[in-house]
């Protein structure tokens, strides 16, 4: 539930109310080089969305008539509180970094239309420089950003056919008495008993939602309850995209600020 009147008053870890959203920014035109770019900022969060575009596609689709979209996700080595290795290092990817790059090609593409895009291909690489939660999140949506100026940039802008951006959102407490917050951080998201992932277009469609309970199960009450969060955070960031790319399409280095 989102609030429980006969409960004690609900505080979570960050201080926010229930439904508070942290502060976003977007910067543009942050790679110099690229096709399009966004640096992002989720609070503590930030992703660096690079959009690369190459006038080829992969060998399964020569001659289809079509394009592609695809994302490759990775976090820096400091990027959280003790240094990991570069997967490079390793010699493979996680089967996290592999689900998660997977997610962003797949949100990106949900709105592009492949035939108008022609025989092209783009990719946005999601670099996390800083990670305190909702990295997948703030990829998607600085993703979008990114793309959305490379595609303008190339005179390709009709293949995009709406926005699409992801928000979290998680269940604190125990059982029914638990209280849906949105936008979790990382402290947030390690205490919650359900932590959910909406990745949602301006036009109300669903690309994908991933919810896990990590205790108990939660209700159907409660997933309405995180479902209508998502819902009321997406109009801030939908509109925090907008402004990035209005702002970002003269090719100059623009920030933003803090739009939530």
């Amino acid at each position: 539930m989102i609030q429980n009147a006969s409960a004690p008053a609900f505080q979570r870890p960050s201080g926010r109310a229930a439904n508070a959203q942290r502060p976003v920014a977007i910067k543009t035109g942050v790679a110099h080089h690229a096709e399009g770019s966004a640096l992002i900022t989720v609070g503590g969060t930030q992703v660096l969305c690079v959009a690369s575009l190459e006038e080829s596609v992969p060998g399964w689709l020569r001659g289809q008539g079509q394009g592609w979209v695809t994302a490759e996700y990775g976090m820096l080595p400091r990027a959280t509180h003790t240094r990991g290795r570069r997967e490079a290092a390793r010699g493979k990817q996680s089967g996290r970094t592999q689900e998660i790059q997977r997610l962003i090609g797949r949100s990106l593409r949900a709105v592009v239309d492949l035939k108008a895009l022609g025989e092209c291909s783009v990719t946005v690489d999601c670099d996390v420089l800083n990670a305190d939660g909702g990295t997948r999140c703030a990829s998607i949506t600085g993703a979008w950003v990114a793309l959305a100026l490379a595609l303008a940039k190339v005179g390709r802008q009709d293949a995009l056919r709406g926005q699409v951006a992801a928000i979290s959102c998680g269940l604190l407490g125990e059982g029914a008495q638990a209280t849906a917050i949105l936008d979790l951080d990382y402290q947030e998201d390690s205490a919650a008993e359900a932590d959910c992932n909406f990745i949602l277009t301006a036009d109300g469609g669903i690309v994908e939602i991933q919810a896990t309970a990590e205790g108990a199960p939660f209700s159907e009450e409660q997933f309405s309850d995180l479902k209508a969060l998502a819902r009321s955070g997406m109009a801030k960031l939908f509109e925090a995209q907008r402004q990035a790319v209005a702002a970002g399409k003269d090719g100059q280095c623009t920030d933003m600020g803090h739009i939530l």
